[in-house]
């Protein structure tokens, strides 16, 4: 274990895009490789990606790995688990972080079988431990009532999954440079039984709400399945995003997409407008980061009416459809 330096992290790129967490996983593995003082390295796989390698230089990485090849073209788990394994293998980081999104959650937990390793799975911070340089990551358990400190002290790189928007992205250094390391896709070796046939883009309504800067959520004071069609008028008056907080979703009103909180999403926009949310702490610890926070709510006593910027006290009912009415 002693051989393995460097933290790395997994930019991952889809369909010409590089995603956001790649950013904000620059900002959590700066951090780690700082109090290591090893290097900050950024991994990309896929197909026409390299591009993608002076961005990262510009948001911190130290040294970018690029495993480039059209057989990487469409995400398949065996194929990039196994180059990633092999990679790891091959250059033995001594930290690893990917994000927790639907792609890093099933390629985190393929590479770390692959490579023989810890991993941490849908963590929301992680440090180190100065004492013995070993990561502590801390992720929600017990259906968001605990916050457990995981570590992987017995085999190398340790890896953990990061939620998206727990760090803010890097900023950008315009013109910082780094160093470019290429890795050779083997046919041969990194096969699969899977073949992609098609990629069909989800049709769900609404922005993503990793994007949004204006975001409605509605709570357990929404009452029913049909009282989200009144905050996705609002949300559309906006040009926002619907959300929920657990209890609608767990009753069946409204999708699991859409929770937000420590078992759900974790969003930072602009303005948060809280339905009938009572605001307990699993919800708000998935935004509280919010930078304006208002609250539509009966009782002036909910926790979430003493956290907000702006406190209303009132019947969703009345108050959603005055607002409607203002913004006409």
């Amino acid at each position: 274990m002693n051989d393995c330096k460097n933290v790395w992290i997994f930019a991952e790129a889809q369909r010409g895009k590089l995603s956001p967490t790649a950013l904000e996983l620059l900002t959590a593995g700066r951090q780690l490789a700082d109090d290591l003082g090893e290097k900050l390295c950024a991994v990309l796989l896929g197909y026409e990606v390299e591009k993608f390698a002076q961005d990262l230089f510009e948001h911190g990485a130290d040294v970018v790995y690029v495993c480039d090849d059209k057989a990487l073209e469409n995400y398949l788990d065996d194929v990039y688990a196994k180059v990633l394994a092999d990679m790891v293998q091959k250059y033995q980081p001594n930290k690893f972080l990917l994000p927790a999104t639907n792609l890093g959650r099933s390629l985190s937990a393929k590479t770390a079988i692959f490579v023989g390793t810890g991993l941490t799975a849908d963590a929301t911070e992680v440090v180190i431990n100065k004492a013995d340089g070993q990561l502590y990551a801390t992720r929600p358990t017990f259906g968001g009532n605990l916050m457990a400190t995981i570590t992987c002290t017995h085999t190398r790189p340790e890896m953990c999954s990061l939620r998206p928007m727990s760090y803010e992205k890097a900023p950008r250094q315009a013109g910082r440079t780094g160093e470019i390391v290429r890795f050779a896709f083997d046919p041969k070796k990194h096969t699969t039984l899977a073949k992609f046939v098609e990629f069909i883009k989800s049709q769900g309504d609404g922005m993503d709400l990793s994007e949004a800067e204006i975001i409605v959520a509605g709570g357990r004071g929404v009452g029913k399945a049909e009282g989200f069609e009144l905050l996705h008028k609002l949300a559309d008056r906006l040009g926002g995003a619907v959300a929920a907080s657990r209890a609608p979703v767990d009753s069946g009103w409204i999708d699991y997409r859409y929770q937000v909180g420590l078992t759900g999403r974790t969003v930072k926009p602009k303005v948060y407008i809280a339905c009938g949310i009572s605001g307990q702490i699993q919800h708000m610890a998935g935004m509280s980061g919010s930078d304006v926070i208002v609250a539509i709510n009966k009782d002036p006593e909910a926790p979430i009416m003493k956290v907000a910027n702006y406190a209303v006290q009132g019947d969703l009912y009345d108050v959603v459809p005055a607002m409607l009415e203002a913004l006409k």
